[in-house]
Order: structure tokens, then C-alpha cells, then sequence
């Protein structure tokens, strides 16, 4: 059973109906981190739940400075006001924030803006008193902040390393499954993680045959022009059916499940497999490149299928792994380092995991639990 976390904190916009969650689930050396989400379904209950799962990702990470936390708001990231909204969230956070909880993007969130927001309150890249008094520290700081600027295929650095890393933990268990060449992937969603994670999947070999985003869903059995899907996408994720070939076929967006492949990746939302559509799935393998996109229900379906699962905090930890790798220089300020340094050991926590799994006849959700159960907690930096 998890440990309950170590604080939720509740806040109601004061200039719109947004309201919000920040939720800190372990602290490790004073410190815990995680995205910030919004969209009009975020929920405590949700908030909660990702915090969970960041502090086992942390784990997954084998961090020995950080724990997880996650912030919620349940608002509309396109509304006009939305950059707003976040920027009170943050200052409502800022207590928190100054006490060691460092929170980033997620789904509907820019990295970029909340950095942006927090230099503006003269926070900067939150961190503890010991950080800051640390010359090192500072110094990798700078250099995780020159980072950002990097590109890598064409991407930022932040926008592809998860989508990669999820890429590289896909292959690595359809490797360990001996799986079939060119093998059929479906992407549900096509933000900076489906998008990036489908141009390395293209590199790799395999045929993408259908990319669901917020509007509709797209579908072509002999394989998406991936590179053009990526260059006319239009911001929040959204594809521009404008670009699509003659032979592509255009579908609701809920369809994703009705498409056959051999792999299918959630990429966006919360609990998209679930017991009203776990019985559609076709596919051997899910990777889960969103977090929490299978509920507990669907999950042990998934089990007595014989569908394996590449787990999300095992699979999706890229964007907290360049965070930790480069803020307490683990690795060198170097966009082929960082991306080494990420899938390997993302290929290295998928192996165990689907090698314990097989060897104790347990779902993969139940190894990786066990392998990467957090175990300190600690306070804030007070």
C-alpha cells in the first residue's frame, strides 16, 4: 500500500473559476519535484495520484537528492487567460515552492512559462538553502539552464527527451519479446511527448499507422508520414488536417483503441484505458507515455490478456532524469550525453522490469512497484 503523501495544498483562483492542487508526496534531502498540469478535468484525486507516481519515477531514476510532487490546475489551457491563471497558481505555490517543493511543466503547461514566471517573482530554479549554498550546484544550474536552449532532431531538449526515452523503453521490451520488424504503433496524443517519441519510433523502424490529438484521429495502415505529421503541427499538439495525404483516413478521436497494431502508446491523459474499453485493446504491448493512462481495473484485464505494459514511471521519466542528471551534474551539458545517459538507463529499468516479471509470473505494474517503492521521507527546507 502507498504511503500517504506528505501534503496537499488547495487553492481557488480569485479572477476565474480555476481552481488547483499542489500535492508533495515524499521529500528526499528537503527536495521533491514534478510537472504542473492543466486541463478542465484535473482533480485532487488526479493530483494526488500523479504525485504518487513521481515520487516511485524518482525512484525508477535512481535519485538520491529528490522526491515527487505534482501540481493541477482545472482550467482550459487554451483560454485566453490561461498563462494568467498559472501565474497566480504560482504565486499561491510560492511558500511551497521556497521550501523546497520545484515544480515544472506537464500536459497543458510549458516548461519554458513556468520558469519564466518564476524568474519574474525572483524565485528562479526553485531549490533548497544547501543547493544554493553549493558553488557546484550553482554552476550545473547555469548549465542545465543553457540546456533548455539545445536542440536535438530538431527538438528542445525538454520537448523530446521524454518522448524518447519512452521510445527506447518500447523498443527494449518489444526487443526482450522478440517482437516482429516494422511492428504497427498508435499514438493517443501529439503533444511534445507523442510528437517526439513517434519522429524516434520513425528512426527506429517502426510504422506509426495512427496519431489520435484533442480533435480527431488519423490513420494510414502502411505508416504516417511521420516528419511532415510533426513539422505542420500546429501548438497544444493539434495536427493540421490540411497536410494530410490522399490515402490517410480521418476518424474521431475516441477510435484510437479501434486501430489495429501491435503497439499502442497512451500519450496525453489520465486513465484512458480503463473497464468501459480495455476489452478494444488488440495490442501486445502498451507503453505508457502519459502517467496514470490505465486504470487498477483495466490494468489486471491487461494482465490475464497477456498484454505486457511498459510502465509509466518507468518508461516516461526522461523529463525528471535531465532535470536531476544535469541540476546535480550527473552528466555532461551535452545534448548526445543527456540523451545517452536518459535511454540507457530507461532500457535498463524496462529490461529488469519485464525479467522480474516474467520470473515471479506478476504484471509489470506489481515488479515495478516493488523494485522502485520510495523509501525516504523526509521534510521540507524549512
Amino acid at each position: 500500500m502507498d504511503q500517504k503523501p506528505y501534503a496537499v495544498v488547495e487553492w481557488n483562483d480569485t479572477e476565474s473559476d480555476a481552481k488547483g492542487w499542489l500535492c508533495a508526496y515524499n521529500f528526499v534531502n528537503h527536495y521533491c519535484g514534478g510537472g504542473t498540469r492543466m486541463h478542465p478535468t484535473v482533480t485532487k484525486e488526479e493530483v494526488v495520484r500523479l504525485a504518487t507516481t513521481m515520487g516511485y519515477k524518482y525512484k525508477a531514476c535512481e535519485s538520491e537528492t529528490t522526491g515527487g510532487c505534482k501540481g493541477g490546475i482545472a482550467y482550459d489551457y487554451k483560454a485566453p487567460d490561461a498563462k494568467d491563471v498559472l501565474r497566480r497558481y504560482l504565486n499561491a505555490m510560492a511558500p511551497y515552492i521556497k521550501a523546497g517543493v520545484s515544480i515544472g511543466g506537464d500536459l497543458g503547461v510549458d516548461y519554458s512559462d513556468v520558469l519564466g514566471i518564476l524568474d519574474d517573482m525572483g524565485i528562479g530554479l526553485p531549490q533548497t538553502k544547501a543547493m544554493k549554498e553549493d558553488v557546484k550546484i550553482q554552476q550545473f544550474i547555469r548549465n542545465h539552464d543553457e540546456a533548455c536552449d539545445m536542440t536535438y532532431d530538431g527538438f528542445k531538449m525538454y520537448d523530446m527527451i521524454t518522448g524518447y526515452g519512452c521510445a527506447h523503453s518500447l523498443d527494449e521490451a518489444w526487443r526482450y519479446r522478440k517482437g516482429k520488424d516494422g511492428a504497427k504503433v498508435v499514438i493517443q496524443g501529439f503533444g511534445c511527448v507523442g510528437a517526439s517519441m513517434a519522429n524516434n519510433l520513425d528512426q527506429m523502424g517502426y510504422k506509426v499507422v495512427g496519431v489520435a490529438d484533442a480533435n480527431l484521429l488519423v490513420e494510414c495502415q502502411e505508416g504516417l508520414d511521420v516528419e511532415k505529421l510533426i513539422a505542420t503541427r500546429k501548438p497544444k499538439g493539434e495536427m493540421d488536417p490540411t497536410a494530410f495525404e490522399d490515402n490517410y483516413t480521418v476518424r474521431r478521436n475516441v477510435e484510437w483503441l479501434d486501430v489495429d497494431c501491435d503497439i499502442l502508446v497512451p500519450a496525453a491523459l489520465e486513465d484512458v484505458i480503463n473497464m468501459d474499453n480495455v476489452d478494444k485493446v488488440k495490442a501486445s504491448l502498451i507503453v505508457e507515455a502519459a502517467n496514470i493512462p490505465v486504470t487498477a481495473e483495466a490494468d489486471e484485464v491487461l494482465f490475464k490478456n497477456n498484454v505486457d505494459v511498459c510502465v509509466d514511471f518507468v518508461a516516461n521519466l526522461g523529463g525528471i532524469r535531465i532535470y536531476e542528471a544535469l541540476v546535480f551534474g550527473l552528466v555532461n551539458p551535452v545534448p548526445n550525453e543527456i540523451v545517452d545517459d536518459t535511454t540507457s538507463l530507461i532500457r535498463k529499468n524496462t529490461r529488469l522490469m519485464f525479467e522480474e516479471a516474467d520470473k515471479r509470473n506478476i504484471s509489470h505494474r506489481a515488479v515495478a512497484r516493488d523494485l522502485f517503492k520510495p523509501d525516504v521521507f523526509d521534510t521540507p527546507d524549512i
